[in-house]
């Protein structure tokens, strides 16, 4: 029998730095749930919005498999590694940070906010070289149906994390179902919707920014209520 996790948006940590309004799914910084520290291999899933012209300066990160996809506005990226550039809505982002690497992102813009979401896994093999892809990608590819952005071979965007790990995209039109076929034993998908309201194998209710983890099951049927946006996450449940 599936098991399950409901994560209500309106239970997501919150804090206010000003320059960062930031809502977190899991324990992060100063706010600590002992109920929410990670839904298997997921460890961070972080909805951030930065003000104009601000951002994180240049900070450290070892052995985690980190993923940022912008909703709204852009944001700049500098790294150790000698990336420079800009990441923008319907592009992704994706840095395995191995043995160690230093980066920033900063919110380029004067005249507006960034909306991102930035989420981390926990890698399946530790201290590899670190490396960074980027991507631009087709809303049309994900219109009724799944748009798979992350795998542990890159198929079939060419981005590939260091874990047995599969991200998917997707935006419903209401009243329309998606079938998702859980790709490896073992694996749980977290379910993080963007915009919208849907139902969950009929049983699951979900609405802006509600979250839901399943695990112990083979198939999930997501049918849109209203239009909608669609973060999947599927990932190991045991690592």
């Amino acid at each position: 029998m599936e098991k399950f996790i409901v994560h209500p948006a309106s239970e997501r940590g919150h804090a206010n730095h000003g320059w960062l309004n930031a809502r977190h799914s899991f324990s992060f910084a100063s706010w600590q749930n002992p109920d929410k520290v990670h839904f298997g291999a997921l460890r961070v899933l972080n909805d951030d919005i930065v003000a104009p012209g601000m951002g994180f300066g240049t900070h450290p990160h070892d052995n985690m498999e980190i993923i940022t996809i912008p909703l709204k506005g852009d944001l700049e990226h500098k790294d150790s590694m000698g990336n420079i550039g800009r990441i923008k809505e319907n592009e992704i982002q994706m840095m395995s940070a191995g043995s160690g690497v230093t980066h920033s992102e900063y919110n380029p813009n004067n005249d507006r906010e960034v909306n991102l979401l930035q989420i981390w896994i926990f890698p399946k093999e530790k201290n590899i070289k670190p490396r960074y892809n980027q991507i631009s990608l087709s809303p049309e590819d994900r219109k009724n149906q799944f748009q798979q952005v992350i795998s542990p071979d890159g198929n079939p965007v060419g981005m590939n994390i260091n874990q047995n790990a599969f991200f998917q995209l997707a935006s419903l039109e209401a009243s329309k179902t998606l079938n998702y076929k859980v790709q490896l034993p073992g694996n749980g998908v977290y379910a993080f919707l963007i915009s919208g309201e849907m139902k969950v194998n009929n049983n699951y209710n979900l609405y802006h920014r509600d979250a839901l983890g399943l695990w112990e099951t083979e198939n999930i049927a997501f049918t849109a209520q209203k239009d909608a946006e669609l973060l999947l996450i599927e990932v190991p449940m045991n690592f």
